[in-house]
């Protein structure tokens, strides 16, 4: 066959010597998270806090940079808290939409089982007066 070329970089570092490592049935340590870490990444956003409670977080920040003396911070949480209260405006006209569309839909459905019920009971008459000429 042929040769293969060594290798120019070794798996493990000198200092570790030809040792490798056992897999003993623990854990993987490539696989472990870092203990520090607690689930938000990088950003410290909890996607579990409503927008309702954002806006409130951001407003309450921009109090306490103002009353700090920090004007950029301050103006930089209030753009924070006006992203959100979008968000919070945006949710409520899209449930108004949803809520209406459930509402037409309600009527529609109503006012066309009146015309049913209506229609029925003209036929029933219609057909008891012909009933009655016979």
């Amino acid at each position: 066959m042929y040769e293969r070329k060594p290798r120019k970089f070794s798996r493990y570092p000198s200092s570790a010597g030809r040792h490798r490592p056992r897999n003993d049935g623990g854990p993987s340590r490539g696989l472990q998270q870092n203990s520090f870490n607690d689930g938000r990444g990088r950003s410290n956003f909890k996607p579990h806090q409503s927008a309702e409670k954002l806006v409130e977080k951001y407003m309450n920040l921009a109090k306490e940079a103002i009353s700090s003396g920090d004007r950029t911070l301050s103006e930089n949480y209030y753009q924070h808290a006006d992203h959100y209260m979008r968000v919070v405006d945006e949710k409520k006209i899209t449930q108004n939409k949803v809520q209406s569309i459930h509402e037409d839909n309600k009527t529609t459905n109503f006012s066309s089982a009146q015309k049913n019920s209506t229609q029925e009971t003209s036929i029933k008459e219609d057909q008891t007066i012909e009933e009655k000429k016979i």
